[in-house]
């Protein structure tokens, strides 16, 4: 019920937060009293996040920000959100970030529902005029959120890449068995080899934790994990509609549901694109993609 809070909000905060921090928010964020949001994302920062534009001006022991966020699971519930905000224009777009602990009932935060073609209403835009944060609700660093976020990113790609939130392998083979009459020999052999790709994901999942526990940092293998959950969704939705026949065409229905919901698992938590240049620069050793605008000052670069 509040898996941006424990999957990510939480590691942050136990990674980068103070003493204070860590006992006023953990307990409460574990024990599911708060629940917690995502506000980085925005309309011209998608996949290049740190392009974003929300802005945070100090004001004594208050920061007083402004902007708009979007993609922001449960911003329409939640309690807290993990928010970055730009602190000084004149550095750097990856530099001149920083983290914050924001208070969703706070005054100046509205949220707008987006529905989704599910027809469920799960993401939010999150308008941000004027709310008044406390020095004491910064993250890390003033101008360090972004390596601040680079830790919740990590942490997102392996919450998402978990297979057992996002499919049930069982109820996939009893609709199988259900469905016998259509199990023909290239559809038994794609099942085979779904299987093989979640058997895949929960060792590499495996991996990962054990390597977490050692004090290793496994940004690559969590991209890859990212990456094979999106393929694996795709594919299980697309063989479940299969196996029902002509009434997949119904509208409702629980692989109508995911057949309409896994494409948002190719963009949530970075693209798919994204999660392939990390895996490329950082297993394969590619060269790095060439970025002119990395050494000049954000408010210099162009807009749309």
């Amino acid at each position: 019920m509040n898996p941006i809070g424990i999957g990510w909000g939480g590691p942050t905060i136990a990674y980068a937060g103070t003493d204070e921090q860590k006992e006023k928010y953990l307990p409460r964020l574990l024990s599911g009293e708060d629940i917690w949001c995502q506000l980085f994302s925005e309309p011209g920062a998608g996949s290049d996040l740190a392009a974003l534009a929300t802005r945070a001006v100090r004001d004594g022991e208050h920061w007083v920000v402004t902007g708009q966020k979007t993609w922001c699971s449960g911003g329409h519930y939640a309690d807290f959100g993990i928010l970055l905000a730009r602190s000084d224009p004149k550095l750097p777009k990856h530099a001149g970030i920083t983290y914050f602990l924001a208070d969703m009932r706070a005054p100046g935060v509205s949220v707008r529902p987006l529905r989704q073609m599910t027809g469920g209403l799960h993401f939010n835009e999150v308008f941000l005029d004027g709310v008044r944060i406390p020095d004491a609700q910064r993250l890390g660093p003033e101008g360090g959120g972004w390596g601040v976020a680079m830790t919740t990113l990590l942490n997102e790609r392996m919450a998402i890449g978990g297979i057992e939130r996002w499919l049930d392998w069982g109820a996939l083979v009893r609709h199988a068995q259900t469905n016998r009459e259509r199990l023909d020999a290239v559809t038994r052999d794609e099942l085979a080899r779904l299987y093989t790709w979640v058997r895949t994901l929960e060792l590499l999942s495996a991996r990962v934790i054990t390597e977490l526990g050692q004090g290793k940092f496994a940004a690559a293998e969590s991209s890859v994990m990212k990456l094979g959950l999106a393929r694996i969704l795709s594919k299980a939705a697309e063989l479940g509609l299969r196996l029902i026949g002509p009434d997949a065409l119904a509208r409702n229905g629980v692989w109508q549901n995911q057949f309409l919901g896994a494409p948002a698992l190719h963009i949530a938590g970075g693209t798919d694109e994204v999660q392939k240049n990390v895996a490329a620069e950082r297993v394969l050793g590619l060269p790095r993609e060439p970025r002119r605008d990395r050494e000049v000052p954000f408010e210099e670069l162009p807009r749309g």
